[in-house]
């Protein structure tokens, strides 16, 4: 019995409609934003902003990273790293690296000290050249109620500080400003510092905003609140003579209402869809969350189960959008109970417990984040640095020679293979790995040369497609 074909008008029209509901889908998922996310957020409080913060900040954390961790080999074992429990010991920490330093490169790889060594001196080049990646001058939880009067003045002084920054070239490579919720107790507070502090710094830029300015916006709970915001967005913008679209916006996940609503949906889809373009990421509130949940204060952490069950929701309604995603904070402070100049040696091993613990912790919670798909998230203190950059080049440089060697393998296998064949199964698994590669290379763990190991093209692996890749391949 020969094959019914479908004629080609009607073949044509089916297909027409096809491409209209591909290309609507398209516009909804169109995947992850090539440009480069920071791997955290500092935030302070705003009276606190200085126009050289970041700088201030970035020396702090590089202090107490050589205090409590002066070499590599406690360095490793403070964090647990793989293979640091089989440093040997040795005479000095000298002795160890004259050892290591001595073998050939494959040899160092195997040696116990490799990736303590590795992690340890990215982390202190880290701290020294870009400490601070992105920061939120926090008019909310980290400011508090205030009189209008005091945050009238902390709004302006604010906005002067980071025109000063920016004039200087002493602003991290993200900044911008959490304002108060726009609830119906605080949309006037929050707007009235929207509109001081934006006015204020433009007028001091001569028009300009930062680069990678963005406005936070705490406690969304219903769309209305994004498009308001959206709304004094377009005003401002009209009023200070801004392009349009230069105010950019971030909205946190802090209540359970954000997570399933009145009528059992999930909303953040729509809150997204509120602010007409201008959101970028949607952040994670560890605290009000879980207090929202009615977990005690002593089990409020960030790998609390209801805290895994908002990521996921989160990460599956947000996924694809292009939306970047970050954890919230760890609130174990490392900083020793013990001060001064004249301290004991029992003081001093008090206060070096107390940061090792302390950083343990965060890095844990950290990898948490990591090992969920969330690559950024939240740094309240300078000290917590040191763990924040361990625990991101730890978690991909431990993988990494695995790594290129699966994707090599599968680029070759595929570029092979037939379109019928394994090809889409390894295509999944490869995307997976060009994913890590890309992750890798976001947070500095390793260089574009250290990827390009793998037989990729810068250009392939910044089209981040792997299905691409094997496509064009084949044309080849």
């Amino acid at each position: 019995m020969s094959s019914i074909t479908i004629p080609s008008k009607k073949k044509k029209q089916l297909f027409e409609k096809l491409k209209k509901a591909n290309t609507s889908f398209q516009k909804v998922y169109p995947g992850d934003r090539p440009e480069r996310q920071a791997v955290h957020t500092v935030y302070g409080g705003a009276n606190l902003f200085k126009a050289d913060s970041a700088k201030i900040l970035g020396q702090r954390a590089l202090e107490a990273f050589h205090t409590y961790a002066p070499d590599f080999v406690e360095f490793g074992k403070i964090f647990g790293l793989e293979g640091a429990d089989r440093i040997r010991n040795y005479q000095s920490v000298q002795e160890l690296y004259n050892e290591y330093a001595a073998l050939p490169a494959d040899k160092r790889k195997k040696h116990p000290a490799h990736l303590s060594y590795q992690v340890y001196n990215k982390v202190i080049n880290k701290l020294t050249a870009e400490a601070i990646e992105d920061f939120r001058i926090d008019f909310e939880d980290g400011y508090g109620n205030r009189s209008n009067e005091e945050e009238d003045a902390t709004a302006r002084d604010a906005a002067k500080e980071v025109a000063s920054g920016m004039a200087a070239g002493t602003l991290p490579p993200f900044i911008g400003i959490r304002i108060k919720p726009f609830t119906e107790e605080m949309k006037e507070r929050g707007l009235r510092t929207l509109e001081i502090f934006v006015t204020t710094l433009v007028q001091h830029t001569k028009g300009k905003l930062p680069a990678n300015f963005v406005v936070m916006l705490p406690k969304v709970t219903i769309p209305e609140q994004v498009s308001t915001l959206v709304d004094c967005f377009e005003i401002l913008e009209e009023e200070l003579k801004l392009d349009e679209g230069a105010l950019q916006m971030e909205m946190m996940v802090e209540t359970t209402q954000a997570i399933m609503d009145k009528d059992g949906m999930n909303p953040l889809y729509r809150f997204v869809k509120a602010s007409k373009g201008r959101c970028i990421a949607m952040h994670f509130g560890t605290y009000d969350y879980t207090a929202s949940c009615s977990i005690t204060a002593r089990y409020q952490e960030m790998d609390h189960p209801v805290c895994d069950f908002a990521h996921h929701m989160t990460k599956v309604a947000l996924a694809h959008t292009g939306i970047w995603l970050s954890d919230g904070a760890t609130n174990t402070m490392p900083i020793g109970p013990n001060r001064g100049d004249n301290l004991t040696e029992a003081q001093l091993q008090e206060n070096r417990d107390v940061v090792h613990r302390a950083w343990k912790k965060g890095y844990n919670h950290i990898r948490h984040s990591l090992w969920n798909g969330f690559y950024q998230g939240w740094d309240l203190n300078p000290a917590q640095l040191p763990m924040r950059y361990a625990a991101v080049f730890a978690f991909f440089l431990e993988s990494y020679d695995d790594a290129v060697e699966r994707l090599k393998t599968f680029v070759e296998k595929a570029a092979r293979a037939t379109l019928i064949g394994d090809v889409f199964d390894d295509a999944a698994t490869g995307q997976g790995l060009l994913n890590y590669f890309l992750r890798a290379l976001n947070s500095g763990a390793i260089t574009e040369e250290e990827v390009m190991v793998t037989g990729l093209t810068l250009d392939e692996i910044r089209g981040r497609s792997f299905k691409k890749i094997l496509e064009n391949r084949k044309k080849a």
